[in-house]
């Protein structure tokens, strides 16, 4: 297990890779594998069979793949920068992630 720093439904942008510059959302996190999948970056070309009982069409289907979470940067949501994340201890004794380029807290 990793100790992952992104967490689902954070704004991340791929820094490396055939999609660097692509901004999205996060969708899943793998923690084992330290990877995750990214709202519409690394797409690639499923061939899919056909299955009734699913309701499953078949054919070809784009969907994305998980990158790894050393290729992905947060983005702030206070300065709007991809930036590097660091952890705080609260005075109550909470852990929060922070923002190394503005010193904002994360949820």
């Amino acid at each position: 297990m990793h100790k992952v720093k992104i967490k689902k439904n954070d704004e991340v942008v791929v820094i490396l890779g055939r999609d660097r510059g692509v901004k999205g959302r996060v969708l899943r996190v793998f923690p084992g594998d330290a990877t995750a999948i990214v709202e519409r970056a690394n797409m690639i070309k499923r061939h899919t069979r056909p299955n009734p009982n699913k309701q499953i069409q078949g054919g070809i289907v784009e969907r994305e793949a998980p990158i790894r979470l050393s290729n992905l940067k947060l983005i702030c949501p206070e300065c709007g920068k991809a930036t590097r994340i660091g952890r705080k201890r609260l005075a109550d004794g909470s852990g929060v992630r922070v923002c190394k380029a503005c010193d904002a807290t994360f949820n």
